[in-house]
């Protein structure tokens, strides 16, 4: 649980991380937004940002949560000063190394694009990614 990391008023940051479009850590960071103290900042940063997939903003909205505005950050751009906990939504393989003193958990997640069949397999592999993100976030709070 994030109530049992070191986190501070100043190092009070949750950032979720992913390689692709961001659409991973934007859902992580949507339902962290919606289910954790309003009192952290949460951050959603990709190693290559991109378009969010129309999929992913349609599994979030069918939750009634709206991702769609959310930027899409590049990881130099986050303040990772502010940062207490960072969560990678990729291969470990692919993540880059993270800064000494922050705690890091990963949850890799599968790409939804791959083995689809056509767009219904498509968001239906959205929404299981989400329905995944959901519930390891449940747990962090």
């Amino acid at each position: 649980m994030i109530d049992q990391q070191p986190i501070s008023q100043s190092r009070n940051g949750l950032l979720f991380l992913c390689d692709g479009s961001a659409a991973h850590s934007l859902m992580a960071a949507g339902f962290a937004r919606y289910i954790g103290p309003s009192d952290m900042r949460y951050y959603s940063a990709s190693l290559v940002p991109g378009a969010t997939p129309a999929e992913a903003i349609k599994a979030m909205r069918e939750l009634d949560i709206d991702i769609s505005r959310t930027p899409v950050m590049r990881l130099d751009d986050v303040p990772l000063d502010t940062v207490a906990v960072i969560i990678t939504l990729c291969a470990d393989e692919i993540c880059p190394a993270l800064p000494a003193g922050v705690a890091h958990l990963s949850w890799p997640m599968p790409a939804p694009a791959d083995q689809v069949q056509d767009e219904e397999d498509l968001l239906q592999g959205f929404r299981r990614v989400r329905d995944s993100i959901r519930e390891l976030v449940s747990r962090l709070f």
